[in-house]
């Protein structure tokens, strides 16, 4: 074969290889992105979810001291029926 047919081919070959590590390159860059995104997400999600949380623990905090100061009241209600009510001695 002549000299210039192996040049031909070495240089096909070269930018070939050249396209298949681009390629694979573009590739890699583009699961990074995508896993970037997912990831973002899942933060997001996350956040959400804990304000979430956040949020029915303060509600449940504050039904619990409500359900604290009814619990005092229907004790003094109690305590003055009791004090009031002619047939207890």
């Amino acid at each position: 074969m002549a000299t210039w047919i192996w040049i031909v081919i070495a240089i096909a070959a070269v930018v070939l290889l050249a396209v298949f590590v681009f390629a694979g390159r573009k590739a890699k860059q583009r699961r990074v992105v995508q896993q970037r995104r997912k990831a973002q997400q899942l933060r997001e999600e996350a956040a959400q979810r804990h304000r979430t949380a956040k949020e029915r623990e303060n509600l449940a905090k504050d039904l619990a001291e409500r359900a604290r100061g009814e619990r005092k009241e229907g004790d003094k209600a109690g305590a003055q029926a009791a004090r009031v009510d002619p047939d207890r001695k």
